[in-house]
């Protein structure tokens, strides 16, 4: 009977020997880094951009505009989506101001017509 490998060549990888007399050796630990928060950058940015989609309520870029400006200043590691998330949401913020202006701007100058022609 033959095996696939002889058992005098030793194992297919190299071992680490310990020194004679000495220590034996240990690999020194590597220590993962810990990662920086992101939440409330990504909940800016995931907010802000959902926003775009639902964009008949107000309530949405606002939780975004302020996620976003806590975003920036707490998490240093999220900046990028903070800032996303700040300048949509601002966007979507002024549309509705505008959209509101021009509402407004109707229904007042309908209603001025209607005032001045019944008097």
């Amino acid at each position: 009977m033959t095996y696939p490998q002889d058992p005098q060549s030793g194992p297919p990888y190299p071992m680490t020997q310990r020194p004679a007399n000495g220590p034996a050796y240990y690999p020194m630990p590597t220590y993962l880094a810990v990662p920086e928060p992101k939440g409330m950058s990504i909940a800016s940015m995931v907010l802000a951009l959902v926003s775009i989609l639902f964009g008949f309520t107000f309530l949405v870029p606002i939780a975004a505009l302020i996620l976003g400006i806590a975003g920036l200043r707490k998490e240093p590691a999220g900046r990028g989506m903070a800032v996303t998330g700040v300048i949509i949401s601002s966007l979507i913020l002024v549309v509705w101001a505008l959209i509101v202006v021009v509402i407004l701007a109707v229904g007042l100058s309908v209603f001025g017509v209607a005032v001045s022609q019944t008097a």
